[in-house]
């Protein structure tokens, strides 16, 4: 009696996508069904993307977009570093002072809750129309959300921990250095990714409505001539500045704190 050799049986393995492949095919998609919605048209002010990027090819050649970005990043880098300064020194002395906190914190929480679009004529009309009110708005919209980060990183610290430092004679010092600020270090960087946000936001709300320069200019520009590939081009690039802004300081961020 004979035996039959039975062939191994194959297994065609499927090689997942890569999440670049991913991030591609989102795009793809993203961009595709803005086309055919600007094509539909949805809206006669909606532009399809490709008439919005030979706009936006258009900009860069003319020198018009850099022009704008010159007038805009000035004062949002200045807003954005005295954010961080300011946002983290009074999170940390909020933290670790109950009299810092009692004194500053109310004040936080209602800048962190007001209607940027009421405060920020109010500061036209105190500072005048320049690059420090635009400063100013930044701050505003930016330095509450790092201060509330930095603060409660602070105030989350283990009580476990600190007893252990206390239990080995660590002074006041040692435990602040070496306890409380690496252990809120996550969240104040957190913070500052946020405020970064929210200094984009901030930047484009005071050219909208203090003066028209800068990227706020570009886009009221061209909105009241209704040349809207130009408007949402110019919109489209302060996005993906701000989007790649963002995401290098979360690939530090998890560099830093893996």
């Amino acid at each position: 009696m004979g035996f039959k050799s039975i062939a191994p049986v194959r297994h065609h393995s499927i090689t997942p996508i890569s999440p670049v492949a991913w991030q591609l095919i989102s795009f793809a998609l993203f961009f595709g069904l803005w086309e055919l919605a600007g094509r539909w048209p949805i809206s006669f002010s909606f532009p399809p993307f490709s008439k919005t990027l030979l706009a936006l090819l258009a900009m860069t050649a003319d020198g018009s977009l850099a022009k704008a970005y010159l007038s805009t990043l000035q004062p949002l880098i200045l807003g954005i570093a005295l954010s961080g300064v300011i946002g983290i020194g009074f999170g940390i002395a909020m933290g670790l002072s109950r009299t810092v906190e009692w004194f500053s914190l109310p004040i936080f929480i209602v800048l962190q809750a007001a209607p940027m679009a009421a405060i920020i004529p109010l500061i036209t009309y105190m500072y005048g129309i320049g690059v420090l009110s635009k400063v100013l708005a930044v701050v505003v919209l930016a330095a509450p959300v790092i201060v509330m980060n930095s603060y409660k990183g602070i105030r989350n610290t283990p009580p476990s921990l600190l007893q252990m430092c206390r239990s080995f004679q660590g002074t006041r010092v040692q435990e602040v250095l070496k306890i409380v600020l690496p252990h809120a270090a996550a969240l104040i960087f957190t913070g500052l990714r946020l405020g970064l946000a929210m200094g984009f936001i901030g930047i484009v709300i005071a050219e909208l409505l203090i003066t028209p320069t800068g990227i706020g200019d570009l886009i009221s520009y061209h909105g009241s001539t209704a040349d809207y590939p130009k408007m949402f081009a110019t919109i489209a690039s302060i996005i993906a500045l701000a989007a790649l802004s963002l995401h290098e300081l979360e690939r530090l961020e998890r560099r830093l704190f893996p």
